[in-house]
C-alpha cells in the first residue's frame, strides 16, 4: 500500500466521522431550539 493509498484511506475516514458529529451536532442544536429530547426518549 502506497502513501497516497494511506492518506486516501484517512481522508476518507475523517470526511465519515465529521459527517456524523456535523449531524449529531445539527440534532442537538435543533433540540434546544424545539425543547426536544436528543435521541428521542422521554427521560422523564
Amino acid at each position: 500500500m502506497t502513501l497516497t493509498q494511506k492518506r486516501l484511506i484517512i481522508v476518507l475516514v475523517i470526511v465519515i466521522i465529521a459527517a456524523l458529529l456535523g449531524r449529531l451536532a445539527v440534532r442537538g442544536i435543533m433540540n434546544l431550539l424545539l425543547g426536544g429530547t436528543l435521541f428521542g426518549g422521554n427521560f422523564l
